[in-house]
């Protein structure tokens, strides 16, 4: 059994890449190959755009991929969405398809764009949204820098935002939400139908999942004498509920706990004055719920 596994190439390829490095998938890409090597002798990998993602799968020419919910859409591809994996190129958030124009434009309200022009690579998403809103706009594909296009070749334009740092940049004003856009884990259904290929693509995800649950997370191990058990544990969140062990010393314990990495900086002097000791901090790759 062989899996043929799409990882999408461009702005999400090197976020993917790492994510299958803590899931425990060593991927290595060949300069302008298309084939990553993978050590998994049951998947074959290649490189596609996350534009055409979905419409391979629904095809069979792949049996599952990574694109982001956005282009399952504007495809209108018959895919199962296996997973959500939330995760993008720079952050571990959703994506925004916006409606921008130029800070210094009249328009205000998508009803403003009445007749107008809207350049966009989502071209398919964006017609069907105007259209239910009952707006007649002119939806022109455009092939990348998008923001270019204002304010001479479109009155508005219809781009992806994460951080909205490049919308800033050019001086645009948002004005709407068309679409919030999350990376998807997509199957074909007959590589689902496949009992074997389903197995596999199931243990895929769960390990991609326990990734991104580990992404932020520390784990911590300290050791206190039972005496000073209860202040120790007064210390950490009342959210975490530490695993607690008896050590060959029986007025000693071990503690174990998961924390987010933000709050460990501020909690590991307070815990020694708590009379905690040997406090250890260490990386987490997979959380598996």
């Amino acid at each position: 059994m062989t899996l043929k596994l799409g990882l999408p190439k461009g702005s999400l390829e090197g976020a993917t890449i790492d994510l299958f490095r803590r899931a425990g998938f060593l991927i290595t890409i060949a300069p302008r190959s298309y084939y990553p090597a993978i050590d998994d002798p049951e998947i074959e990998c290649l490189l596609v755009r996350a534009q055409e993602m979905a419409r391979y799968v629904e095809d069979g020419a792949l049996d599952c991929g990574i694109t982001g919910y956005d282009w399952v859409l504007e495809n209108k591809a018959d895919v199962l969405p296996v997973s959500e994996l939330v995760y993008a190129k720079r952050s571990f958030s959703a994506v925004r398809w916006v409606v921008a124009v130029p800070e210094a434009s009249p328009l205000r309200t998508v009803a403003d764009l009445e007749g107008k022009i809207v350049a966009t690579e989502l071209v398919g998403v964006t017609e069907r949204w105007l259209a239910e809103r009952g707006v007649a706009a002119k939806v022109e594909f455009s092939w990348g820098a998008t923001e270019a296009k204002l304010p001479h070749l479109a009155d508005a334009i219809v781009d992806v935002t994460e951080t909205g740092s490049s919308l800033r940049a050019n001086n645009l004003r948002v004005i709407d939400t068309v679409l919030e856009s999350t990376t998807r884990f997509i199957a074909g259904r007959k590589a689902w139908g496949d009992a074997a290929k389903r197995r596999k693509i199931e243990d895929v995800v769960m390990l991609l999942s326990g990734a991104i649950n580990a992404l932020d997370k520390v784990g911590l191990m300290l050791n206190v004498e039972e005496k000073n058990l209860a202040r120790v544990l007064a210390v950490l969140p009342a959210l975490h509920t530490p695993t607690v062990s008896h050590l060959s010393d029986r007025q000693w314990l071990a503690v174990n706990t998961i924390l987010d990495e933000i709050v460990v900086r501020a909690l590991i002097p307070r815990l020694k004055e708590a009379g905690a000791q040997g406090i250890v901090e260490f990386p987490l790759n997979k959380i598996v719920m």
